[in-house]
């Protein structure tokens, strides 16, 4: 069960309104807070239930004035179904060694973040980013954060997901792997292994962060049935054939 939390003594800020990164010809505003480390985990998990996204020591929730394309979506996992196409790459992928590592950052991870960078998003915002960047990004984070690497036999590493622990699940942060393996579908696999460590530990939800209706960079986490979007009536589930 959630804490309660009086938000009334949180201090909120809107930013200037930018261009939206998933809807073209569309501006973006967010409003948002920061999270300290004392309150920081608290506040965290309560604000994801309210659609809030983490993003360093900043959490925040689209506050767009013409558009309301951004929901919330997180996984049901006691109703998920494994499609034919979820099992083949969960059974690709069972070589590989998966491990929980504590938030801190290493050069091994930044150059896999480098390369996929590169290869899935060459010039968008992240490009630029450098290892002190990205230790801010993984270390300096008020949350209960964890690492999960994925590693073949060889021990080379294939992917990390930086993974915040909720009261209900897990939210996953961020998420980055090795493009040059492209039948193993390493980006769905660590969707999957999430799922299956929420089954585990008895968590109703993974949260998935933004849907965004008409982005293609947005369309995979609908695959994942079913879900919930959250909407300005609450959370509501949505099953597709």
């Amino acid at each position: 069960m959630t804490q309660p939390f009086n938000t009334n003594k949180i201090q909120f800020y809107l930013t200037v309104p930018a261009p939206c990164p998933y809807l073209p010809h569309l501006m973006e505003r967010k409003v948002f807070t920061q999270l300290d480390p004392i309150n920081g985990p608290l506040l965290n998990n309560h604000l994801t239930h309210f659609g809030f996204r983490r993003s360093q020591n900043v959490i925040y929730r689209p506050a767009c004035e013409n558009c309301n394309s951004c929901e919330s979506l997180r996984i049901k996992i006691d109703d998920f179904k494994y499609k034919k196409s979820f099992r083949r790459v969960l059974k690709i992928n069972s070589d590989l060694n998966v491990s929980i590592k504590p938030p801190i950052a290493t050069n091994e991870q930044f150059e896999l973040l480098q390369h996929y960078l590169k290869s899935r998003h060459d010039g968008g915002g992240m490009s630029e980013i450098d290892f002190s960047r990205y230790q801010m990004m993984v270390e300096e984070c008020a949350s209960e954060t964890d690492i999960i690497e994925f590693r073949n036999k060889k021990n080379n590493l294939l992917g990390v997901s930086l993974i915040d622990n909720l009261s209900d699940g897990y939210s996953m942060v961020y998420s980055f792997f090795d493009t040059t393996f492209k039948t193993k579908s390493l980006g769905t696999f660590m969707i999957l292994n999430q799922i299956n460590r929420c089954k585990k530990n008895d968590f109703p939800y993974l949260y998935l962060g933004y849907w965004v209706k008409g982005s293609k960079k947005m369309e995979y986490k609908s695959r994942f049935q079913p879900y919930e979007l959250l909407s300005e009536n609450g959370w509501h589930t949505i099953r597709k054939s």
